[in-house]
């Protein structure tokens, strides 16, 4: 019998997510059950959490490809005719879009002025004491010309949120804070207790798992809902993979990775 577990959540998608984790499997092969739907507050403060119970699914062998074999008529000339169309395969599109726009973003940075790194430090400050929080503030221009903030204190998963939501949506109001004080884009990071990395290394590895999924049973596999940034590391994790691509579909916020084999 397989094991069932209860996984809370801010919505039923980051619960499926969390699920598909626990058990080290895509959501295609997860069996589950709204319990209790989420609803959203401020920053993640104040919501209620949806609840899900999961278990995986029995394992089915993988059906045969039928073979189809052509019939040798000489009406068959006209397909070649259809070979141009594939200029509209997206295997042909190496790079995410997302990527391409991170590429862009990440090389018209303009360089962080003082007002601009003060105006950031207050609205932190400013919002996490609005939390009662007490946090420590340490900035920095990276390597890649970005205004990185890390912040330390106690109960930081408080905010980190979910899947780092709440530090998402933090770091997304910060942006909007440093890009109204100067002209030129201008980038901010928020970290906690070392969480990005953290993170990446937890999708990267499932970026992996995936992709040997999707070669062994030859069908896509579409992952759960992701944010720009999340997406962005599951499509660089597999980009030289000799075997899958990835391609993004969906508006946001439900917009999501596809794993699919090359051709």
């Amino acid at each position: 019998m397989e094991r069932m577990i209860r996984i809370s959540a801010k919505t039923v998608e980051e619960a499926i997510t969390n699920a598909c984790l626990e058990f080290g499997i895509t959501s295609d092969q997860l069996d589950y059950e709204v319990i209790e739907k989420g609803s959203a507050g401020f920053l993640g403060i104040g919501m209620k959490q949806a609840v899900i119970e999961a278990k995986k699914k029995s394992e089915k062998p993988a059906e045969p490809v039928k073979e189809v074999k052509a019939t040798p008529v000489k009406k068959e000339a006209p397909v070649k005719k259809e070979v141009p169309v594939k200029k509209e395969d997206p295997v042909k599109q190496e790079v995410p879009v997302e990527e391409v726009k991170f590429v862009k973003r990440e090389t018209e940075l303009a360089a962080v002025e003082e007002a601009t790194k003060t105006a950031v430090i207050e609205f932190l400050d400013s919002t996490l004491k609005a939390m009662n929080m007490e946090v420590t503030l340490t900035s920095t221009v990276d390597a890649e010309g970005a205004f990185e903030v890390d912040m330390a204190g106690n109960n930081m998963g408080i905010l980190i949120g979910k899947r780092g939501q709440t530090l998402d949506s933090l770091q997304y109001l910060a942006n909007r804070v440093a890009n109204k004080h100067q002209e030129g884009y201008v980038r901010v990071k928020l970290d906690t207790e070392n969480y990005r990395s953290r993170r990446q290394a937890t999708l990267e590895n499932l970026a992996k798992n995936i992709a040997y999924k999707v070669k062994r049973g030859r069908k896509p596999v579409y992952l759960e809902p992701m944010n720009p940034y999340e997406r962005r590391i599951i499509h660089a994790a597999l980009q030289n993979d000799k075997y899958v691509t990835t391609h993004s579909e969906g508006d946001e916020p439900y917009r999501k990775v596809v794993v699919t084999l090359k051709k």
